[in-house]
């Protein structure tokens, strides 16, 4: 089977699996009002400087003022080291070396570029550099620095030689690149149509910034859609298939502008069961939020997920094996290996993660499992590190977070259990009742659409997402009337026509 790319948007949420022969690989989510600031480009004005912390605070015309340290200004050649993941050298600079202090670099009152690292978070505000990196198709252009380098997960050395080469035969301008994963095998013109691409669109932004009073926003990053062609589009996915018409418009604009030599199938779903219900993916989604999950053995995990770290138990369950109890045992964790690296990565867990197997007693059963696992992990694109399996059956592992978990960004703390669980928030339950009203509207024949809901979605669906409901009532031509009721559970709603 095909590798495919599925996206479904919807009002305010866009949601893109990966199917990698059929099975959901990825899956990740982006509403309107969550839309993040990390790749934004800002002139700011400097604020505040703290020499006792080698900081400064940066104003961008967000919300609270942006934090710099004095390592992301820092003119220091030293420091250069090959992108394991993409990721472009921090702390580096093509320019001379100067003072470390960041006194005597930045002044309160003057402006400097910077884009944005981390998002804010709680209290803080965000994490910027002023050494500004540009993600192109295959290559990440960094113009303050003097570097070409290769992802690591390229892994033939002669590929990753001549790939540089080739930067260095056609960028003779200022700035260093990273090669990206996806560069592999690629050729020269594909090489060179991103190079001018990623050199123009920097004229540009210094041209912007040049023209911007600060506190300004330079260049803003792709919408989703946009990233996630030129980022997950990669040579091993054999098509693309998008349910909205405008966002399949954006899509192909992008492909004719910047992959001018895209042959790979980009469709747009038009039939009339919502996209994701027809490749499968509700029903993964529906497994990524539970707790339980059932191997085809009849054994099945636990995942328990707290705020220092996240808990995997593996149980026989059903399975009773065929011979005796070491061999049950085996076959269980080595089925179990494989699930475990597949919720990881479905459920964008990350941090610590205590794996607890089944007790082995036979030293050479442990090692089997270890083994496996290893092995299993080597296809994680996030960085990951493992320890043997001890007597007890227990593995220690730590996995880079990437993203925020899905279960953090689907769900809220339960009230109902005082915590101990977790339910879908009202904004999540909304947009399940937007896809359930687009599903069923071809069976209602009458005018009017009646939603019944717990009344905490109901005030949702009146406030936060009125605009989209309003927009809905147009898309199908019909009224819909939401009907509060109390005795309702918060994840309850029904859909009828009047």
């Amino acid at each position: 089977m095909a590798n495919e790319l599925i996206i479904n948007v919807t009002l305010g949420e866009t949601r893109v699996a990966r199917l990698d022969n059929g099975v959901v690989a990825d899956l990740f989510i982006e509403r309107a009002r969550d839309a993040g600031v990390v790749g934004n480009i800002y002139k700011g004005r400097v604020c505040r400087v703290l020499p006792g912390m080698q900081a400064a605070f940066i104003e961008l015309g967000l919300e609270r003022t942006a934090f710099l340290h004095a390592s992301d200004v820092v003119k220091d050649l030293s420091s250069l080291e090959e992108g394991e993941e993409d990721a472009p050298p921090k702390k580096s600079s093509r320019r001379s070396a100067g003072p470390r202090s960041i006194e005597h670099m930045l002044k309160e009152g003057s402006e400097i570029l910077v884009q944005v690292e981390k998002e804010p978070m709680g209290t803080k505000g965000a994490r910027i550099t002023s050494h500004v990196s540009l993600p192109g198709r295959y290559l990440v252009y960094m113009p303050t620095v003097d570097h070409v380098g290769a992802s690591r997960r390229i892994e033939d050395a002669s590929e990753r030689a001549r790939l540089k080469d080739l930067i260095r035969k056609l960028h003779k301008g200022e700035g260093g690149f990273i090669v990206r994963t996806a560069s592999a095998g690629v050729t020269e013109k594909e090489i060179a149509t991103d190079i001018e691409y990623l050199t123009k669109s920097w004229q540009e932004i210094e041209k912007l910034s040049r023209s911007s009073k600060a506190p300004a926003l330079v260049r803003p990053e792709l919408s989703v859609v946009e990233r996630v062609v030129r980022d997950q589009f990669t040579p091993d996915v054999d098509r693309l298939v998008v349910d909205s018409a405008p966002a399949y418009e954006r899509i192909q604009t992008f492909i004719r502008d910047f992959m001018p030599d895209e042959r790979r199938t980009v469709e747009h779903y038009e039939g009339s069961e919502p996209i994701f219900d027809a490749f499968g993916i509700e029903i993964e989604m529906t497994r990524a939020l539970g707790q339980k999950v059932w191997l085809k053995s009849g054994g099945y995990i636990i995942i328990e997920q707290t705020e220092a770290l996240t808990a995997v138990d593996v149980n026989t369950g059903r399975f009773v094996g065929r011979r005796d109890v070491d061999d049950t045992i085996l076959k269980t964790n080595l089925e179990a290996v494989k699930e475990i690296v597949y919720q990881l990565k479905l459920r964008h867990i990350g941090g610590l993660i205590i794996l607890d197997f089944i007790d082995m007693e036979r030293a050479d059963h442990r090692t089997k499992v270890y083994n496996a696992l290893k092995e299993a992990l080597k296809a994680d694109r996030a960085r990951t590190t493992i320890t043997k399996i001890s007597e007890f059956g227990l593995v220690e592992m730590t996995r880079k977070r990437t993203r925020e978990d899905l279960r953090r960004q689907l769900t809220n703390p339960c009230h109902y259990c005082e915590g101990r669980g977790y339910l879908k928030s009202p904004t999540t339950v909304c947009y399940e009742i937007f896809r359930d009203i687009l599903r069923e509207v071809r069976s209602l024949p009458e005018k009017q659409i009646i939603v019944s809901c717990h009344p905490t979605v109901a005030n949702v669906l009146y406030d936060e997402e009125r605009t989209f409901l309003e927009v809905l009532e147009k898309q199908i031509n019909r009224r819909i009337t939401i009907k509060s009721l109390n005795d309702y559970h918060l994840e309850q709603f029904d859909v009828g026509g009047k």
